[in-house]
Protein backbone atom coordinates (compact mmCIF):
# COMPACT_ATOMS: atom_id res chain seq x y z
CA UNK A 1 0.00 0.00 0.00
CA UNK A 2 1.77 3.46 -0.93
CA UNK A 3 0.26 6.37 0.80
CA UNK A 4 0.78 9.75 -0.33
CA UNK A 5 1.05 12.87 1.55
CA UNK A 6 1.21 16.54 1.21
CA UNK A 7 3.68 17.97 3.29
CA UNK A 8 3.90 21.70 2.33
CA UNK A 9 2.40 22.38 5.61
CA UNK A 10 4.98 21.37 7.00
CA UNK A 11 7.74 22.51 4.83
CA UNK A 12 7.95 26.01 6.31
CA UNK A 13 9.73 27.91 8.35
CA UNK A 14 8.34 29.85 11.58
CA UNK A 15 5.36 26.79 12.15
CA UNK A 16 2.31 27.87 13.91
CA UNK A 17 -0.86 25.50 14.68
CA UNK A 18 -1.70 23.87 11.51
CA UNK A 19 2.40 23.97 10.30
CA UNK A 20 3.28 22.19 14.07
CA UNK A 21 0.64 19.79 13.39
CA UNK A 22 1.79 18.61 9.87
CA UNK A 23 5.40 18.58 11.01
CA UNK A 24 4.82 16.52 14.27
CA UNK A 25 2.95 13.90 12.34
CA UNK A 26 5.54 13.53 9.43
CA UNK A 27 7.89 13.37 11.90
CA UNK A 28 6.13 10.28 14.10
CA UNK A 29 4.98 8.72 11.41
CA UNK A 30 8.68 8.74 10.09
CA UNK A 31 9.55 7.32 13.49
CA UNK A 32 6.68 4.59 13.72
CA UNK A 33 8.09 2.92 10.36
CA UNK A 34 9.49 -0.01 11.59
CA UNK A 35 5.74 -1.03 12.38
CA UNK A 36 4.46 -0.39 9.29
CA UNK A 37 7.24 -0.76 6.87
CA UNK A 38 6.36 -3.99 5.62
CA UNK A 39 2.65 -3.08 4.74
CA UNK A 40 2.83 0.17 3.25
CA UNK A 41 5.40 3.04 2.34
CA UNK A 42 4.88 6.95 2.32
CA UNK A 43 5.28 9.23 -0.41
CA UNK A 44 5.48 13.10 0.96
CA UNK A 45 4.55 15.70 -1.78
CA UNK A 46 6.52 18.96 -2.28
CA UNK A 47 6.69 21.73 -3.97
CA UNK A 48 10.07 23.08 -3.02
CA UNK A 49 12.56 20.95 -1.49
CA UNK A 50 12.43 19.28 1.84
CA UNK A 51 13.76 21.94 4.93
CA UNK A 52 16.76 20.45 6.70
CA UNK A 53 15.09 19.68 9.69
CA UNK A 54 12.41 17.42 8.23
CA UNK A 55 12.76 13.62 8.52
CA UNK A 56 15.42 11.90 5.57
CA UNK A 57 14.25 9.92 3.06
CA UNK A 58 14.23 5.93 4.03
CA UNK A 59 13.59 3.13 1.89
CA UNK A 60 10.19 3.22 3.45
CA UNK A 61 9.56 7.38 3.68
CA UNK A 62 9.92 9.17 0.49
CA UNK A 63 9.81 13.28 -0.84
CA UNK A 64 8.44 13.58 -4.23
CA UNK A 65 9.28 17.31 -5.48
CA UNK A 66 7.05 18.91 -7.65
CA UNK A 67 8.05 22.37 -8.35
CA UNK A 68 5.22 24.81 -8.48
CA UNK A 69 3.20 28.08 -7.40
CA UNK A 70 0.54 29.46 -5.90
CA UNK A 71 -2.06 26.73 -7.77
CA UNK A 72 0.01 24.57 -7.32
CA UNK A 73 -2.79 21.61 -5.71
CA UNK A 74 -4.47 22.29 -9.39
CA UNK A 75 -1.79 22.87 -11.66
CA UNK A 76 0.92 20.15 -10.57
CA UNK A 77 -0.14 17.70 -7.72
CA UNK A 78 -3.56 16.74 -9.34
CA UNK A 79 -1.90 15.90 -12.77
CA UNK A 80 0.67 14.05 -10.88
CA UNK A 81 -1.88 11.80 -8.91
CA UNK A 82 -3.74 10.59 -12.11
CA UNK A 83 -0.43 10.17 -14.21
CA UNK A 84 2.56 9.88 -12.26
CA UNK A 85 4.66 6.96 -11.12
CA UNK A 86 4.45 4.90 -8.79
CA UNK A 87 0.48 5.39 -8.10
CA UNK A 88 -0.45 6.29 -4.53
CA UNK A 89 -3.45 3.83 -3.40
CA UNK A 90 -5.03 6.70 -0.73
CA UNK A 91 -3.95 10.27 -0.51
CA UNK A 92 -3.60 12.07 2.66
CA UNK A 93 -3.60 16.13 3.40
CA UNK A 94 -3.04 17.04 6.92
CA UNK A 95 -5.07 20.03 5.90
CA UNK A 96 -8.43 21.27 4.49
CA UNK A 97 -6.69 21.86 0.89
CA UNK A 98 -7.60 18.40 -0.68
CA UNK A 99 -7.40 18.31 -4.43
CA UNK A 100 -10.64 18.07 -5.52
CA UNK A 101 -10.18 15.73 -8.45
CA UNK A 102 -8.34 12.54 -7.53
CA UNK A 103 -8.08 8.72 -9.15
CA UNK A 104 -7.72 7.55 -5.42
CA UNK A 105 -9.41 7.69 -1.92
CA UNK A 106 -8.60 10.90 -0.11
CA UNK A 107 -8.39 11.52 3.03
CA UNK A 108 -8.19 15.62 5.15
CA UNK A 109 -7.61 16.96 8.51
CA UNK A 110 -10.20 19.68 9.69
CA UNK A 111 -8.86 22.43 11.94
CA UNK A 112 -11.87 23.71 13.00
CA UNK A 113 -15.01 25.59 11.27
CA UNK A 114 -15.26 28.46 13.39
CA UNK A 115 -14.89 31.10 10.57
CA UNK A 116 -18.39 30.02 9.83
CA UNK A 117 -19.87 31.59 12.85
CA UNK A 118 -17.77 34.33 12.90
CA UNK A 119 -17.29 35.82 9.74
CA UNK A 120 -16.54 38.99 9.93
CA UNK A 121 -12.91 38.06 11.41
CA UNK A 122 -11.96 37.60 8.12
CA UNK A 123 -11.63 39.34 4.57
CA UNK A 124 -13.72 38.36 2.18
CA UNK A 125 -10.94 36.47 -0.07
CA UNK A 126 -9.60 34.76 3.08
CA UNK A 127 -13.03 33.53 4.32
CA UNK A 128 -14.40 32.08 0.70
CA UNK A 129 -11.38 30.38 0.35
CA UNK A 130 -11.66 28.56 3.84
CA UNK A 131 -15.20 28.19 3.27
CA UNK A 132 -15.47 26.42 -0.35
CA UNK A 133 -12.33 24.57 0.41
CA UNK A 134 -13.45 23.25 3.63
CA UNK A 135 -16.76 22.24 2.49
CA UNK A 136 -15.16 20.32 -1.14
CA UNK A 137 -12.39 18.90 0.90
CA UNK A 138 -15.31 17.75 3.08
CA UNK A 139 -17.47 16.31 0.52
CA UNK A 140 -14.72 14.29 -1.28
CA UNK A 141 -12.77 12.61 1.44
CA UNK A 142 -13.64 9.22 2.36
CA UNK A 143 -12.12 9.61 5.89
CA UNK A 144 -12.35 13.23 7.85
CA UNK A 145 -9.85 13.68 10.59
CA UNK A 146 -10.70 16.19 13.19
CA UNK A 147 -8.48 17.20 15.87
CA UNK A 148 -10.74 17.55 18.21
CA UNK A 149 -14.70 16.27 19.26
CA UNK A 150 -15.56 20.10 19.36
CA UNK A 151 -14.20 20.22 15.48
CA UNK A 152 -16.15 16.46 14.84
CA UNK A 153 -19.44 18.38 16.31
CA UNK A 154 -18.91 21.71 14.05
CA UNK A 155 -18.49 19.17 11.46
CA UNK A 156 -21.66 17.28 11.80
CA UNK A 157 -24.09 20.87 12.20
CA UNK A 158 -22.87 22.04 9.06
CA UNK A 159 -22.38 18.74 6.70
CA UNK A 160 -24.50 16.10 8.53
CA UNK A 161 -23.81 13.94 5.29
CA UNK A 162 -20.31 13.85 6.79
CA UNK A 163 -20.98 12.21 10.36
CA UNK A 164 -19.97 8.21 9.56
CA UNK A 165 -17.19 9.02 7.84
CA UNK A 166 -15.18 11.34 10.09
CA UNK A 167 -12.67 10.33 13.26
CA UNK A 168 -11.17 12.11 16.25
CA UNK A 169 -7.36 12.45 16.45
CA UNK A 170 -6.15 14.36 19.34
CA UNK A 171 -2.94 16.48 19.20
CA UNK A 172 -0.17 16.23 21.59
CA UNK A 173 2.73 18.49 22.96
CA UNK A 174 6.61 17.49 22.41
CA UNK A 175 8.04 15.95 26.32
CA UNK A 176 10.97 16.41 25.34
CA UNK A 177 11.08 19.91 25.70
CA UNK A 178 7.80 20.96 27.36
CA UNK A 179 8.39 19.65 31.00
CA UNK A 180 7.96 20.86 34.15
CA UNK A 181 11.64 21.10 35.46
CA UNK A 182 13.03 23.96 32.82
CA UNK A 183 15.70 25.62 35.32
CA UNK A 184 15.15 28.96 36.10
CA UNK A 185 18.37 30.20 34.73
CA UNK A 186 17.37 28.80 30.94
CA UNK A 187 13.97 30.91 31.69
CA UNK A 188 16.22 33.99 33.23
CA UNK A 189 18.20 34.11 29.73
CA UNK A 190 15.10 33.56 27.30
CA UNK A 191 13.31 36.69 29.77
CA UNK A 192 16.02 38.82 28.85
CA UNK A 193 16.16 38.08 25.30
CA UNK A 194 12.80 39.33 24.96
CA UNK A 195 13.35 42.20 27.54
CA UNK A 196 11.12 40.96 30.17
CA UNK A 197 12.07 41.99 34.02
CA UNK A 198 9.07 41.69 35.81
CA UNK A 199 6.17 38.69 36.30
CA UNK A 200 3.98 38.34 33.11
CA UNK A 201 0.95 37.12 31.93
CA UNK A 202 0.98 35.35 28.92
CA UNK A 203 -0.71 34.74 25.69
CA UNK A 204 1.10 32.81 22.66
CA UNK A 205 -0.51 32.68 19.18
CA UNK A 206 -1.46 34.37 15.88
CA UNK A 207 -2.05 37.81 16.19
CA UNK A 208 -5.37 37.92 14.54
CA UNK A 209 -9.30 38.72 15.51
CA UNK A 210 -9.99 35.03 16.67
CA UNK A 211 -7.60 34.90 19.09
CA UNK A 212 -9.39 37.99 21.40
CA UNK A 213 -6.56 39.39 22.15
CA UNK A 214 -8.68 42.55 22.22
CA UNK A 215 -10.55 41.37 25.06
CA UNK A 216 -7.45 40.20 26.70
CA UNK A 217 -5.76 43.46 26.81
CA UNK A 218 -9.40 45.11 28.06
CA UNK A 219 -9.49 42.53 31.08
CA UNK A 220 -5.94 43.53 31.73
CA UNK A 221 -6.26 47.29 32.04
CA UNK A 222 -8.48 46.70 34.80
CA UNK A 223 -5.53 44.52 36.82
CA UNK A 224 -3.27 46.63 38.97
CA UNK A 225 -0.55 44.40 39.43
CA UNK A 226 3.14 44.89 38.87
CA UNK A 227 2.59 42.16 36.06
CA UNK A 228 3.31 42.48 32.31
CA UNK A 229 1.34 41.50 29.85
CA UNK A 230 3.22 39.31 27.15
CA UNK A 231 1.71 38.91 23.89
CA UNK A 232 3.93 36.53 21.51
CA UNK A 233 3.36 35.81 18.19
CA UNK A 234 3.82 36.56 14.59
CA UNK A 235 1.23 39.39 12.81
CA UNK A 236 -1.74 37.16 11.32
CA UNK A 237 -4.58 39.31 9.77
CA UNK A 238 -6.43 42.23 10.92
CA UNK A 239 -4.65 42.54 13.62
CA UNK A 240 -3.69 46.80 13.65
CA UNK A 241 -6.41 47.34 16.35
CA UNK A 242 -4.81 45.15 18.47
CA UNK A 243 -1.73 48.04 18.97
CA UNK A 244 -4.51 50.63 18.74
CA UNK A 245 -5.99 49.38 21.97
CA UNK A 246 -2.99 49.44 23.77
CA UNK A 247 -2.42 52.59 22.87
CA UNK A 248 -6.18 53.78 23.94
CA UNK A 249 -5.86 51.95 27.27
CA UNK A 250 -2.59 53.54 27.82
CA UNK A 251 -1.01 50.75 27.97
CA UNK A 252 1.97 50.70 25.93
CA UNK A 253 4.41 50.52 28.80
CA UNK A 254 2.93 47.16 30.41
CA UNK A 255 2.32 45.23 27.20
CA UNK A 256 5.04 43.56 25.70
CA UNK A 257 5.03 42.30 22.43
CA UNK A 258 7.54 39.78 21.39
CA UNK A 259 6.68 39.25 17.34
CA UNK A 260 7.26 35.52 16.64
CA UNK A 261 9.11 33.65 19.29
CA UNK A 262 11.60 30.81 18.20
CA UNK A 263 10.17 27.42 18.80
CA UNK A 264 13.69 26.96 21.35
CA UNK A 265 12.30 29.32 23.41
CA UNK A 266 9.04 28.38 23.64
CA UNK A 267 9.54 26.31 27.01
CA UNK A 268 11.49 28.86 28.88
CA UNK A 269 8.95 31.73 28.02
CA UNK A 270 5.90 29.73 28.83
CA UNK A 271 7.67 28.16 32.03
CA UNK A 272 8.10 31.96 33.45
CA UNK A 273 4.91 32.93 32.84
CA UNK A 274 2.45 33.36 35.94
CA UNK A 275 -0.28 32.41 33.94
CA UNK A 276 -0.97 31.47 30.21
CA UNK A 277 -4.11 33.04 29.19
CA UNK A 278 -6.12 32.00 25.43
CA UNK A 279 -9.70 33.82 25.47
CA UNK A 280 -9.66 33.05 21.56
CA UNK A 281 -13.45 33.03 20.11
CA UNK A 282 -12.88 29.90 19.19
CA UNK A 283 -9.93 27.08 18.69
CA UNK A 284 -9.85 23.83 16.83
CA UNK A 285 -7.37 22.43 19.79
CA UNK A 286 -4.88 24.91 21.49
CA UNK A 287 -1.74 23.62 21.06
CA UNK A 288 0.04 25.77 23.14
CA UNK A 289 -2.25 25.65 26.35
CA UNK A 290 -1.29 21.97 26.15
CA UNK A 291 2.28 23.11 26.16
CA UNK A 292 1.63 25.36 28.99
CA UNK A 293 -0.14 22.62 31.29
CA UNK A 294 2.72 20.32 30.29
CA UNK A 295 5.41 22.59 31.98
CA UNK A 296 2.93 23.49 35.03
CA UNK A 297 2.04 27.13 34.06
CA UNK A 298 -1.65 27.79 35.37
CA UNK A 299 -4.25 28.31 32.19
CA UNK A 300 -6.83 30.56 31.78
CA UNK A 301 -8.83 29.80 28.42
CA UNK A 302 -12.27 30.08 27.25
CA UNK A 303 -15.42 27.89 27.80
CA UNK A 304 -15.53 27.18 23.92
CA UNK A 305 -14.88 24.98 21.31
CA UNK A 306 -12.32 22.30 21.96
CA UNK A 307 -10.58 24.41 24.85
CA UNK A 308 -12.44 22.68 27.96
CA UNK A 309 -11.91 19.20 25.98
CA UNK A 310 -8.39 20.11 26.19
CA UNK A 311 -7.67 21.35 29.73
CA UNK A 312 -10.14 18.85 31.50
CA UNK A 313 -10.76 19.55 34.65
CA UNK A 314 -6.72 21.27 34.88
CA UNK A 315 -7.54 25.09 34.94
CA UNK A 316 -9.79 28.21 34.72
CA UNK A 317 -12.17 28.36 31.67
CA UNK A 318 -14.10 31.70 31.08
CA UNK A 319 -16.55 33.86 28.84
CA UNK A 320 -14.64 35.05 25.95
CA UNK A 321 -17.71 37.55 25.24
CA UNK A 322 -16.94 38.57 28.50
CA UNK A 323 -14.30 41.25 29.59
CA UNK A 324 -15.20 40.68 33.62
CA UNK A 325 -14.84 37.04 33.04
CA UNK A 326 -11.95 36.77 31.98
CA UNK A 327 -10.44 39.45 34.05
CA UNK A 328 -11.56 37.23 37.53
CA UNK A 329 -10.22 34.25 35.60
CA UNK A 330 -6.85 35.41 35.73
CA UNK A 331 -7.33 37.07 39.43
CA UNK A 332 -8.85 33.47 40.24
CA UNK A 333 -5.20 32.41 39.48
CA UNK A 334 -3.30 35.08 41.37
CA UNK A 335 -5.50 34.20 44.44
CA UNK A 336 -4.81 31.03 44.96
CA UNK A 337 -3.15 29.41 48.20
CA UNK A 338 0.09 27.35 48.04
CA UNK A 339 -1.83 23.89 48.30
CA UNK A 340 -4.80 24.99 45.30
CA UNK A 341 -2.06 25.99 43.18
CA UNK A 342 0.32 22.86 43.78
CA UNK A 343 -2.84 20.85 43.45
CA UNK A 344 -3.93 22.48 39.82
CA UNK A 345 -0.45 22.00 38.53
CA UNK A 346 -0.48 18.06 38.99
CA UNK A 347 -3.67 18.20 37.87
CA UNK A 348 -2.70 19.99 34.75
CA UNK A 349 0.42 17.38 34.68
CA UNK A 350 -2.16 14.45 34.77
CA UNK A 351 -4.46 15.80 31.96
CA UNK A 352 -1.30 16.23 29.54
CA UNK A 353 -0.60 12.77 29.71
CA UNK A 354 -3.91 11.92 27.64
CA UNK A 355 -2.40 13.54 24.43
CA UNK A 356 1.04 12.64 22.63
CA UNK A 357 1.71 13.08 19.36
CA UNK A 358 2.84 9.40 19.10
CA UNK A 359 -0.63 8.91 19.58
CA UNK A 360 -1.66 11.42 16.88
CA UNK A 361 0.29 9.09 14.24
CA UNK A 362 -1.09 5.97 15.29
CA UNK A 363 -4.57 7.26 15.22
CA UNK A 364 -3.87 8.63 11.69
CA UNK A 365 -2.34 5.74 10.80
CA UNK A 366 -5.15 3.18 11.44
CA UNK A 367 -7.47 5.80 9.67
CA UNK A 368 -5.33 5.29 6.30
CA UNK A 369 -5.00 1.69 6.59
CA UNK A 370 -8.59 0.50 6.81
CA UNK A 371 -9.68 2.55 3.79
CA UNK A 372 -10.74 0.31 0.92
Amino acid sequence: MIVGIDGNEANITGRVGINVYAYQLLWNLWKLQDEWKNEMSLIVYLKNNPLSDLPKETQSFKYKVIKGDANWILSKLTPELFFGSPHTDVFFTPSHYIPPLAPMPRVCSIMDLGYLENTGQFSKKVFWQLKWWSAISILVSKRIIAISNSTKQDIVRHYPFARKKIYVTHLGYDDKRFKSDISKEVVRRVKNKYSIVDDYILYVGTLKPSKNIEGLIEAFAGIKTNCKLVIAGKKGWMYETIFEKVKKLKLTSRVIFTGFVDEADKPALIKGARVFVLPSFWEGFGLDVLSAMAVGVPVVVSNVGSLPEVIGKAGVLVDPNSINSIREGILKIFSLRSTEYNKLIKAELTQVKNFSWEKCARETLKVLKEIK
